[in-house]
């Protein structure tokens, strides 16, 4: 059971000039000023809903309850979530920090052992404030950090003891394709320095409980992207070199053109099976051995419409 060290009142005072995430843009987000990423001092939920898509052991039995940021730090061209990441409109559906709390606590009473905080390295603060108010309420989940990695050490610091599971990606091994996609010209870089914060606080193992839901670690998530899988090998092996082999990893050949990548060149297809099998076979030859893969289909299972309650079972 986690209690927070990171106070609301820190929390506040942490987006009056605005450092939280590498971009650092000072913004006074508390007077309603935005910085890249365009959001100010409110909560900027765009959907609340159960997700059962996510790796097994995150989603356990009963799914996993998400909590999904508008905006993002990234401008990621084939973003899946375009219609709440792209920073110039966003579906925002939930404002106050009592209508959160309330919608939160009707899907842990239905069963969710877990709440993620998604696209959440530019929110940590209204994360923290949400999580507070939890605890306040008497509920303590498990809780998810599921970022692109483009995260700060120092804001990762603050969330030590916090955070139970990491879940960030590792997107790119180099400079060109992360500012060619992302828009941000020093990925690797930042990236590693976040995951080592985040493998210092949570170490190697992922610890699950008897129904082998993860209950405490770290899991780094890498989409292989088409026509990129000379990337994709240099990303496994930049994080062989930088971690244990015994890093949870989850290789995602889930990739399907969305917003601005349809009709792009490169990323205008789909992933190719024999693409996504190479790169699961450096992962094998790394010694990568806790981790997930996915079925070539799951590029048309796992397509989002934020319009809806549910938008990964488009049930209204």
């Amino acid at each position: 059971m986690n209690t927070s060290i990171y106070s609301d009142q820190e929390a506040y005072n942490d987006l009056i000039e605005c450092t939280v995430c590498p971009r650092s843009c000072k913004a006074e987000r508390t007077k309603g000023k935005t910085g890249y990423c365009k959001t100010d001092a409110g909560f900027n939920i765009s959907s609340i809903c159960i997700h059962r898509g996510e790796e097994p052991v995150i989603s356990g039995t009963e799914g996993i309850c998400n909590v999904f940021f508008g905006h993002c730090n990234l401008q990621c061209i084939y973003c899946q979530n375009y219609q709440i990441s792209q920073n110039g409109t966003s579906v925002i559906q939930f404002g106050t920090l009592e209508e959160i709390t309330r919608t939160i606590i009707s899907y842990l009473n239905k069963g969710c052992k877990a709440v993620g905080f998604v696209s959440v390295s530019h929110m940590v603060p209204q994360m923290v404030m949400i999580i507070n108010s939890l605890h306040r309420h008497n509920y303590f989940p498990t809780i998810v950090y599921n970022s692109n990695g483009y995260d700060k050490v120092e804001t990762l610091e603050k969330l030590e003891g916090l955070v139970d599971i990491y879940l960030p990606d590792f997107k790119y091994s180099t400079n060109t394709i992360g500012k060619q996609y992302s828009y941000v010209d020093d990925y690797p870089f930042i990236a590693i320095k976040a995951l080592k914060e985040m493998y210092r606080q949570m170490g190697p193992n992922l610890i699950t409980d008897n129904n082998k839901t993860a209950i405490r670690g770290m899991i780094v998530r890498h989409l292989v992207l088409p026509g990129h899988v000379e990337d994709s090998i240099n990303a496994l092996r930049l994080l062989a070199d930088e971690f244990s082999s015994k890093l949870s990893i989850s290789l995602m050949s889930q990739y399907h053109p969305m917003s601005k990548a349809v009709g792009h060149s490169t990323l205008g297809r789909s992933l190719l099976n024999e693409e996504y099998l190479l790169v699961c076979r450096e992962m094998e030859d790394l010694g990568f051995s806790s981790g997930w893969v996915q079925e070539m289909d799951s590029n048309i299972e796992y397509l989002p419409d934020f319009n809806w309650e549910h938008p990964f079972e488009k049930t209204g």
